[in-house]
């Protein structure tokens, strides 16, 4: 998606509708500094306001990603290429989460171990000793906990005996049996418990 034309084709829009920037926001609920964003393609609306939004600019969502007016018989063809367009958008970002997630956890555990390591076998007070274990393990245990929370929400966990995709809670993720992102937990849809991998769309 081309996110200088789509800001372009909003600002259009608004104009047209005799808004500005300010009337806009206050009326979607957000502040214009967001509606800048959008218009000048540094950032793109939220998917949860975009049926507000085209409704408010007299567009369809359609129209809105493609960043242009469509004529009825190129509908279809455009409505399919935004929906591979948003899905590259989505397994892009679900990917970038994944690689923050390793980026975190993977430094803090090489310090928290170093700082054991370090309590271990170095001279040192009883009291200093203790301070950096106890520290080394609430910066680990505190780390792990956002790590989990990062993979939870990056993609979905696919059932490996009905193929199902979804989204499990974050208590259901982090106390799941684990082999990397491959965790042992129940499908909700057909009940039975396998090793379910991490995938980034919900779309097979």
């Amino acid at each position: 998606m081309n996110q200088i034309k789509i800001g372009k084709f909003i600002a259009s829009c608004r104009k047209e509708q005799g808004m500005t920037q300010a009337v806009l926001a206050e009326k979607l609920g957000i502040s214009d500094r967001a509606i800048s964003k959008w218009e000048t393609g540094k950032a793109m609306p939220d998917s949860g306001i975009m049926l507000e939004l085209c409704e408010l600019l007299k567009i369809n969502v359609n129209e809105l990603l493609s960043g242009e007016r469509i004529m009825a018989e190129a509908y279809d063809k455009r409505a399919e290429e935004n929906l591979l367009a948003m899905r590259r958008e989505v397994e892009k970002k679900n990917r970038q989460m994944l690689q923050t997630e390793y980026w975190i956890a993977i430094p803090a555990v090489i310090a928290g171990l170093i700082m054991v390591f370090m309590a271990s076998f170095l001279e040192m007070p009883v009291w200093l000793r203790i301070a950096l274990i106890v520290f080394a393990l609430i910066m680990i245990f505190t780390v792990a906990f956002i790590a989990v929370g990062i993979e939870q929400k990056a993609g979905y966990y696919e059932c490996q005996n009905c193929h199902h995709r979804y989204v499990p809670t974050y208590w259901q993720t982090n106390l799941a049996m684990h082999m990397g992102r491959t965790r042992y937990m129940k499908c909700p849809k057909c009940g039975k418990r396998s090793w379910q991998k991490k995938v980034l769309t919900k779309e097979e």
